[in-house]
């Protein structure tokens, strides 16, 4: 029985990076759809020739506030090869950093976070037929809600139907739990269902399967065989710390008094600072300091050093084989500001079913509940919140499939 042919959906990813959501949509294995890649945009240059390197995409090195500007906007899509009358998805993550628990102490507004206003003004001036967004779930505090609200508004007066749910991606086979927010914007259809989990926590897909098979390296080593497991040149101060951490999930609290930073000893928080991963546990959300020991619980579960830069990336979902370009650092920078390519593989592999079934009369979506949609203001600190989370996944999975 011959194949049918897909239809092909052109894509235009915003704060594109490395390309990790990019990536997801490109290999997806999708039945109906076929998802070509047409242009990423974005700031970064390092990030840029990551991406030009794996998606064989030349992305766009431009602040997108330019874009507000017809004129310069229109020139772009005429470069990209848009076709206005072919489908057309928008992707993007909007730098998330303003938006970060990290800064929940910080009063100052960030001016990162009005370009999620700028994004939303782009999307309607480009009329895609679906925008997909994904960030962090600070994004939908009462603090930032005004800019997602903005957001929201201009794309419903434009006439999308959106929808949003925050995720642990760990249940969409992520080896970590890290927790986000996704926004689906549809302009032509009036009822969509989200995407439902693939895992329970018992199905979780764990440190060890992610990175245990990767040669051993001490601090500062790399792999000859693979020039992405290669790893920080630790000082002699911060080995001889982290041999003292106990193996396979220990932390700081092992240390004996009066050992270590001072600065640790003058406060009871912080705890997973220095400590290491559990093996039979998904990571903790990579962030682009996790090859810091001192960051958070980004030491490896055995070996006496921080994450590599390839076991952060499997740890994010990236294939075995992705490269990143840029210096050291940069490279877990492109990584943990990235979307995760197997979470966006299972978003390309939703939005492939929810298109036939658009298309498809005699099968509408089976709409699924919308309670747990975000509609108003998250009033308490989501980051607060997660072991709590957690805890109630484990006990009651199905129940509290969603935030």
């Amino acid at each position: 029985m011959a194949r049918l042919r897909r239809t092909e959906i052109q894509v235009v990813d915003f704060f594109s990076g490395c390309g990790g959501m990019s990536y997801g949509f490109a290999t997806a294995p999708t039945t109906f759809l076929n998802f070509k890649i047409k242009a990423g945009v974005e700031i970064d240059p390092h990030a840029n020739a990551t991406f030009r390197r794996m998606l064989q995409v030349d992305p766009t090195q431009i602040d997108i506030r330019e874009l507000r500007n017809s004129r310069v906007l229109d020139r772009y899509l005429q470069q990209w090869q848009i076709d206005a009358k072919q489908p057309l998805i928008v992707i993007g993550c909007a730098p998330c950093q303003g938006f970060s628990s990290h800064r929940k102490k910080d009063p100052r507004n960030d001016d990162r976070n009005s370009l999620l206003e700028v994004f939303g003004s782009i999307c309607c001036r480009m009329q895609p037929d679906l925008i997909v967004m994904e960030n962090v779930p600070e994004m939908l505090q009462r603090k930032h809600w005004t800019h997602f609200a903005a957001w929201r508004k201009m794309l419903a007066m434009a006439g999308y139907s959106i929808r949003v749910r925050i995720y642990n991606l760990a249940q969409f086979g992520v080896p970590q739990e890290r927790f986000r927010a996704v926004v689906i914007a549809a302009r032509d259809w009036n009822h969509f269902s989200m995407p439902l989990p693939l895992r329970r926590p018992q199905d979780f897909v764990t440190v060890r399967h992610a990175i245990g098979h990767l040669p051993a390296l001490s601090a500062g080593q790399s792999d000859p065989l693979d020039p992405m497991h290669i790893t920080s040149r630790h000082r002699p101060q911060t080995v001889a710390l982290i041999k003292r951490i106990p193996i396979n999930g220990g932390s700081r609290r092992a240390l004996p008094n009066g050992f270590g930073p001072p600065c640790l000893q003058k406060v009871d928080g912080f705890r997973d600072v220095y400590g290491r991963l559990f093996w039979e546990q998904p990571a903790v959300a990579i962030t682009a300091r996790c090859r810091t020991p001192s960051c958070g619980r980004y030491v490896h579960p055995q070996q006496h050093r921080g994450l590599s830069v390839r076991e952060a990336a499997l740890l994010q979902g990236f294939p075995s084989d992705y490269f990143f370009e840029g210096p050291f650092d940069d490279k877990f920078k492109q990584i943990g500001n990235a979307v995760s390519p197997t979470f966006s593989q299972q978003l390309a592999l939703h939005i492939d079913r929810e298109w036939r079934l658009s298309h498809n009369h005699n099968h509408p979506s089976d709409f699924d509940d919308p309670k747990w949609d975000i509609t108003r203001p998250i009033e308490k600190s989501f980051s607060s919140s997660i072991a709590s989370i957690k805890r109630k996944m484990r006990e009651q999975p199905m129940e509290h499939a969603f935030v």
